[in-house]
């Protein structure tokens, strides 16, 4: 619904240090990312609407498998990761069979796992949606639709929560063509592509997300899949009460403590160094323990291992 990839958190420096490139990207979001209407789908040569944000993703993956070499990447070792709506992205794309031989890694954070936010609607509910929120305007056709000034378009989502009397947000749907199921079935049924997942949550995110992350790792293992890591940041952020909020770990996987505003300590410091090199090695071996730590186990229906992130006990476990 909002944000943009150049973000002051976002920078590729400490990672490029580490002989990883970074790349992030921007695509539509909101209304014009994800509204699906009937007249749309009606439209589309493969019969589906309301996914464009997703389908900018995959774009960018295209791109990248198709140019990265000229900036001395490996298009056979390609990561995805993403917090939070970023995390639902992560599901959508690495359920997707349009992204086929696009991903080789892929890091879950704040997304939770077998009850987490990968598409659980479908193209029909989502247009019914975007139908009641078009028709606020009195728009009929196409043509009126794209004619409807921009601002005023996005303006009717807002309108459209009022009369519901809750917070609306369009998301991807289920709409057989960029997905054919939601991430929850599709792990399910064990179509999940065999490559290393690494998956985790902050200490005072959105809601517990322990046993979807635990029930995704769990199930994995009985699929024969590879192993996932899973990890928990623990260090409530210095300024505030605010704690180890939803999103508070990303000032530190970037490597960007110096362009926030909180009193950060020296240990904040080694903390981050640790986790861009826990992120860095998985992106580069699937492991983040590369070859510079042992101590971060996958979790296994017998170990169910818990990398803590935090400055004062960054090696600890927790175990169920």
């Amino acid at each position: 619904m909002q944000g943009f990839g150049h973000e002051p958190e976002f920078d590729g420096e400490q990672w490029a240090k580490r002989n990883v490139i970074l790349v992030t990207i921007n695509y539509r979001l909101g209304m014009l990312g994800f509204l699906a209407h009937p007249l749309l789908t009606e439209e589309s040569p493969n019969h589906t609407s309301g996914n464009y944000g997703i389908l900018d993703q995959i774009a960018a993956l295209k791109w990248i498998k198709n140019n990265i070499e000229q900036f001395g990447g490996d298009p056979g070792n390609v990561t995805i990761f993403g917090q939070s709506a970023g995390a639902g992205s992560v599901m959508n794309l690495v359920s997707s069979p349009l992204t086929t031989m696009l991903i080789h890694k892929a890091i879950i954070q704040s997304g939770g796992g077998l009850r987490g936010n990968g598409s659980p609607n479908t193209l029909k509910d989502a247009e019914q949606t975007g139908k009641e929120i078009i028709d606020l305007a009195g728009l009929s056709t196409l043509q009126e639709i794209r004619s409807y000034p921009a601002d005023s378009l996005l303006k009717l989502l807002s309108k459209y929560g009022e009369i519901k009397k809750r917070w609306i947000m369009l998301h991807p749907n289920v709409d057989g063509y960029v997905n054919h199921d939601s991430f929850i079935s599709f792990v399910k049924a064990g179509r999940l592509p065999d490559i290393p997942f690494m998956i985790g949550q902050t200490e005072n995110d959105n809601g517990n997300m322990a046993a979807s992350i635990a029930d995704f790792c769990i199930l994995l293992e009985e699929q024969g899949h590879k192993s996932a890591y899973s990890y928990k940041f623990i260090r409530p952020l210095p300024g505030d009460t605010a704690g180890a909020f939803h999103s508070s770990e990303l000032w530190y996987v970037f490597g960007t403590l110096n362009r926030c505003w909180r009193p950060f300590i020296e240990a904040d410091y080694a903390l981050s160094k640790k986790i861009v090199e826990y992120w860095t090695n998985f992106v580069t071996y699937g492991d983040p323990n590369g070859k510079t730590y042992t101590v971060w186990k996958p979790y296994t229906k017998d170990s169910k291992y818990i990398q803590i992130l935090d400055i004062e006990k960054q090696d600890a476990e927790s175990r169920d």
